[in-house]
């Protein structure tokens, strides 16, 4: 059969001796973490780094055109052959920061610092329910009562003048027990009734001994990993007792029938327990501190000048001025509304005394729940952001408070303007701190602390004097004057500086 019938069957063709082009296989993507040459599939030979005519760049890398043999891989003996590293003369160490169960006495610490914390609201959320039982007893006015504030802003200043000095001598720990030993003694006189210019001298004690307390407090929950969520617990504590303090105070008065000082029998109990615990959990808290910050203590600690000038040297930092500025109207204005708003609704809107003595309770459960339940979202928001549209909010809802004609509305508005303003004081604690090296935190925030809380004073002193010749009503514009402030102080505020490394 002829071979040529099959080629109408089939067709052949000879076979290719190239084989086609596969594709080759797509460059591979990898992060760049240092200056080199692109990654190529061939292997390269790497030039040694000039590390000493340089500055560490990688600039000084000369090109041979020679091979050099292949390097051992074992580990270089001297930093000149680390071609990881840009300055390996000059290596950086950090320290890791603390957690709030690392080390396992942080969870004593942070309980002590809430406990101190509640006890300092037990202390500021009472007298707005308890002035009006005051005035009664010693026959005073609204101008008189309100020395009170004075006395408290007096000692937080006075505090603050020595608490560097203090700290750095006693320690934390002895700095807590002193200052809960001078609350204690403070309230003696208040629970006897003594003489009202004793009661003034016994709350200038009293803003002593929150200064100490507080500064140390907001700087050790402000340097832990979860700092956010370590203050709101602490603020939240000061709101639990700034809620309970108004209604433990006007139940005892009004339902039971009891004099007005019986109530300073809790804040001694709670003060005489707080001097034991916190004492206990902080005594060995520097001896706790990583090496390097022991260091740095020890040598703040052993320069006097540092000690002496410590709070003059804070006052030069912007941030601590504007820090204190924005703290002053934020307690100005927080505790105008807490001590002055019963008042208001008594006189203005002709309310039971018996009935709206539980609104200042209200005020301050907002707080409390504003500080558990929206710091987290003001952390996830932006603090910034966030103070920004809270203070706005807490000024419409205080209109309301001053312009709805009756007793209900204004009670829910002063709710909702406590829960607006409860995350802004650990919102702003929170950014100062971050913003301060670690040198300056404990003398920068008392400071703030202290000349920014003496706003708590001289807020109802002013509106108390006003009050005196026009009336209670003149709260609401001093209120919201204070929110102006806030804004204006705020908007100033720094920005944390970018990283350039």
């Amino acid at each position: 059969m002829d071979a040529s019938m099959f080629k109408t069957l089939a067709k052949v063709e000879s076979g290719r001796t190239d084989h086609d082009h596969l594709p080759t296989t797509p460059a591979k993507a990898l992060p760049r973490t240092h200056h080199g040459a692109s990654h190529n599939e061939a292997s390269i030979e790497l030039q040694r780094i000039n590390t000493n005519a340089g500055n560490g760049s990688g600039r000084g890398i000369k090109d041979t055109g020679a091979q050099s043999p292949p390097a051992s891989p074992s580990r270089p003996k001297n930093h000149d052959n680390d071609l990881e590293m840009s300055r390996p003369s000059t290596p950086v160490v950090t320290d890791a920061l603390q957690s709030i169960s690392d080390p396992h006495m942080n969870r004593f610490r942070l309980a002590a610092a809430c406990l101190l914390g509640f006890n300092n609201g037990l202390n500021d959320g009472a007298p707005g329910a308890l002035i009006p039982y005051m005035e009664k007893h010693y026959n005073i006015g609204y101008a008189i009562v309100s020395l009170i504030f004075i006395g408290n802003a007096l000692g937080f200043i006075t505090g603050a003048v020595f608490l560097e000095t203090l700290r750095a001598k006693l320690g934390r720990a002895r700095l807590l027990l002193l200052s809960q030993t001078i609350v204690c003694l403070a309230y003696v006189p208040v629970v006897a009734q003594a003489p009202f210019p004793l009661i003034v001298v016994s709350f200038f004690m009293v803003g002593f001994s929150m200064s100490h307390n507080l500064a140390v407090s907001n700087v050790f929950c402000g340097s832990l990993r979860q700092a956010t969520t370590a203050l709101g617990f602490l603020h939240g504590s000061y709101g639990i007792g700034g809620t309970i303090g108004p209604l433990m105070a006007t139940a005892l008065v009004t339902a039971a029938g009891t004099r007005w000082s019986v109530y300073y029998f809790i804040t001694l109990g709670t003060g005489i327990f707080n001097a034991v615990f916190a004492t206990w959990s902080f005594w060995h808290y520097e001896r706790d501190l990583p090496p390097s910050q022991q260091q740095q203590q020890l040598a703040a600690d052993g320069d006097s000048r540092t000690q002496l000038l410590s709070m003059f040297s804070a006052l030069k930092i912007r941030l601590v001025l504007l820090g204190a500025a924005f703290i002053f109207a934020y307690q100005g204005a927080e505790v105008s509304i807490s001590g002055w708003v019963i008042s208001f609704l008594i006189t203005d809107r002709n309310g039971n005394p018996d009935a709206v003595g539980y609104v200042t309770a209200g005020f301050w459960a907002g707080i409390t729940l504003g500080r558990f339940f929206l710091s987290h979202a003001a952390h996830r928001v932006g603090e910034k952001r966030f103070v920004f549209g809270a203070t706005v909010g807490a000024a419409v809802f205080q209109v309301l408070v001053w312009w709805v004609p009756n007793v209900v509305g204004p009670a829910v508005s002063v709710v909702i303007v406590g829960l607006l303003l409860g995350p802004v004081y650990p919102s702003a604690i929170s950014v100062f701190i971050k913003r301060m090296t670690r040198d300056e935190r404990v003398s920068g925030m008392g400071v703030i602390t202290a000349f920014g809380s003496s706003g708590g004073a001289v807020a109802p002193f002013t509106t108390g004097l006003l009050a005196q010749a026009t009336g209670p009503w003149v709260l609401h514009p001093i209120a919201i004057g204070l929110f102006a402030a806030m804004l204006v102080c705020w908007f100033c505020i720094p920005h944390s500086p970018k990283r350039t490394e």
